[in-house]
C-alpha cells in the first residue's frame, strides 16, 4: 500500500499530515500503529517545514506512507540538504526533542540525500516486525518514481 501527500511549508502542515496519517491507518486497517505513525509523521513534517522555510526558494514538503500490511514506512522530503541531527536539548529547551520522539515511536529511522532533486528524505519504520530490516534503498527507488517538486 502506498500514499503520497504534498504539503505547503506552512504552520498547519504537521497537524494536517497527522490527521491524514490517522485516516490512512484506518483505511489500511492498521489502527494499532496509528499513535506511532501519527507522532512520527507530525515530528518529521514539522522538522521538514522548519528546514524548507530556511531555503532561498521555499518548496513544498512531501510525505509518503508505504506499508506491507504489518509495518508502515514514513518518508518526508524537503529541499534542504542539511541532514537531521539528533541532539541533546537542555533541560529548559523549548525545542530539539522531535527526533527523540521519532526514535521512541519507530523501530528505526534515518535519512538520505536526494541528489536528483536536491534536499533529503528522512524516514522512519513503524511496526511490530522488528526482524525485517528497513530498506532505505527500496524506499529511495519508490520515491524516485513519485513526483518531487523541481
Amino acid at each position: 500500500m502506498r500514499d503520497f501527500l504534498e504539503l505547503g511549508a506552512l504552520a498547519g502542515a504537521a497537524p494536517s499530515a497527522r490527521l491524514h496519517a490517522r485516516q490512512i491507518m484506518w483505511e489500511w486497517r492498521l489502527t494499532p500503529l496509528t499513535e506511532a505513525v501519527e507522532q512520527v509523521v507530525a515530528e518529521l513534517v514539522n522538522n521538514s517545514v522548519a528546514a524548507a522555510i530556511t531555503m532561498p526558494q521555499v518548496q513544498p514538503v512531501c510525505l509518503w506512507l508505504l506499508s506491507d500490511a504489518r509495518n508502515v514506512l514514513v518518508l518526508v522530503w524537503d529541499g534542504s540538504p542539511q541532514p537531521p541531527a539528533l541532539t541533546e536539548p537542555g533541560e529548559y529547551a523549548e525545542s530539539g526533542r522531535g527526533l527523540h520522539l521519532v526514535q521512541a515511536f519507530s523501530e528505526r529511522w534515518g535519512s538520505y540525500a536526494t541528489p536528483q532533486t536536491g534536499g533529503k528524505v528522512v524516514w522512519a519504520l513503524c511496526g511490530t516486525d522488528s526482524d525485517q530490516p528497513a530498506a532505505p534503498q527500496e524506499a529511495q527507488r519508490l520515491i524516485i518514481k513519485s513526483p518531487i517538486p523541481q
